[in-house]
């Protein structure tokens, strides 16, 4: 049998009808299909400046006047075989870019805030197109980290070009329910190695020249850039316009209140007759080994014990006989509870909260002392603004007001986990150019407190919808 002689690489010559002529069929077909696509993706991101495109597409394709591959012609094998993995490499990362920028991306529930909706472990994909990809702010990045590359430790993106904000269209805007990933509003600042609390309740708590001149303990302090800030998810329940307030952890929206999400938890003072809650117990419940809480000091007689449950939980837990209270945990209002605005007292808990507006692209509010705090990091940080406050007067830009009109709209998000999570409670709202997009399936799921091989994969989880609780 004659061995087959391999195709060798013939570098393209002449000019344009000559390269043209030598075309194959084939990689016609390849460039018209890519083509069409490239035009419907420029008529999606609104910039026909980039069909300037086209013609490097054709080079690739069709003519090569560009050499793009002529390392297949090199006569070292060890040189062409690495550059044919270069080769493979590029264009993989370079479909994974955009595929992660305007299509969607995973996402990994690092804490238990959205419990038992969502639990830690869950590996989700977060779909862009539904309320529009964000044409990237900080284009040079790595596709595969958020912000810091693993190992090396350090940014994955570089700073500068940064773009202005811009959504493609989606398929509809943020509604009430929607269980929301996005950058982190107050991660504009971090402390690298004090991520928690963040950096303005760090500040707030222990003073800003200590954190700036300590960096042993807390780090080098950084910017980042709004699309490479750390993602969080949560739900949304206030939408742009609207007035939120909470009594005894009860969400009204203009003074009407809210359905509880089916899986809404909170912290419970349990008391038994000195038996203890087992494993077996806990694992029914689905209470994990970090929420586990055993109070000291329980009288003779008895175990207290500090647990998050669902009502279908706390049910379940208060059929047991040797189970003698279960009663909510309320917060003291006399104690000292940080939430947004850092610095105000109003007064406000996690559980009795507001009522605050929540702000609306285009409208115009009044400025004055009392307000301002509310809506003071809209105005500087997010919507870019010099504000500054001289003798009681506002300036903002330089010139002095008593009103602001919001360039953006805003939202409210909050955990389903209401005792145990950092919400817009704490850091306040978040602009829609932070907004990532909405998860739409759990691809995986792992149970920390489990091996593999011992129950760590919760297979029952493997493409369920994230939100049973949006119909």
């Amino acid at each position: 049998m004659s061995e087959k002689k391999k195709e060798e690489y013939v570098p393209q010559t002449g000019n344009l009808r000559e390269r043209l002529g030598r075309v194959k069929g084939t990689r016609w077909a390849r460039f018209g299909t890519v083509a069409a696509i490239y035009v419907a993706w420029t008529v999606w991101m609104g910039n026909p400046w980039l069909l300037l495109g086209l013609p490097l597409l054709a080079d690739i394709y069709l003519t090569q006047f560009i050499p793009w591959s002529g390392w297949k012609g090199w006569k070292n094998p060890v040189a062409r075989t690495i550059m044919s993995w270069v080769d493979a490499i590029v264009y993989a990362l370079v479909l994974v870019y955009f595929l992660f920028l305007f299509v969607g991306q995973n996402y990994q529930i690092p804490s238990s805030s959205l419990e038992k909706t969502l639990l830690t472990g869950d590996f989700l994909w977060v779909n862009k197109i539904v309320y529009g990809p964000r044409v990237p702010q900080t284009p040079l990045h790595f596709p595969l980290a958020q912000n810091t590359l693993p190992i090396l430790n350090c940014k994955s993106y570089i700073d500068n070009p940064q773009l202005k904000y811009h959504r493609l269209k989606g398929l509809r805007s943020i509604e009430r329910g929607d269980i929301v990933v996005f950058n982190f509003p107050a991660g504009d600042t971090v402390a690298v190695k004090c991520p928690n609390p963040d950096y303005y309740t760090l500040t707030f708590e222990r003073g800003r020249d200590a954190v700036w001149s300590n960096p042993d303990m807390f780090g080098e302090v950084i910017y980042r850039p709004v699309d490479r800030r750390d993602n969080y998810v949560k739900r949304c329940l206030g939408l742009p316009g609207e007035r939120l307030s909470i009594k005894d952890g009860v969400v009204s929206i203009d003074g009407k209140p809210l359905p509880q999400p089916e899986n809404v938890q909170f912290f419970y003072h349990v008391v038994t007759d000195g038996t203890p809650i087992g494993d077996d117990i806990y694992e029914d419940l689905g209470i994990s080994l970090e929420d586990r809480h055993l109070i000291d000091g329980s009288p003779m007689g008895q175990l207290d014990y500090l647990l998050p449950l669902t009502s279908d939980m706390k049910a379940k837990l208060s059929a047991n006989k040797w189970v003698k209270l279960i009663e909510r945990m309320v917060a003291d209002p006399s104690e000292s509870i940080i939430t947004y605005p850092l610095g105000t007292d109003l007064g406000w808990t996690h559980e009795n909260y507001g009522p605050i507006w929540i702000p609306k692209k285009g409208v115009t509010i009044r400025l004055d002392t009392r307000s301002l705090p509310l809506y003071e990091r809209c105005i500087k940080n997010y919507e870019g603004n010099n504000l500054e406050v001289k003798d009681g007067r506002i300036f903002i830009n330089g010139k002095e007001t008593t009103t602001y009109t919001f360039k953006m709209d805003y939202y409210w998000m909050m955990g389903d986990n209401r005792d145990n999570s950092l919400d817009s409670r704490y850091w306040g709202f978040v602009p829609e150019d932070h907004i990532v997009g909405t998860p739409m399936i759990v691809l995986i799921s792992f149970d920390k407190d489990k091996s593999l091989l011992g129950g760590g994969i919760r297979w029952n989880r493997i493409l369920k919808t994230p939100n049973p609780d949006k119909k």
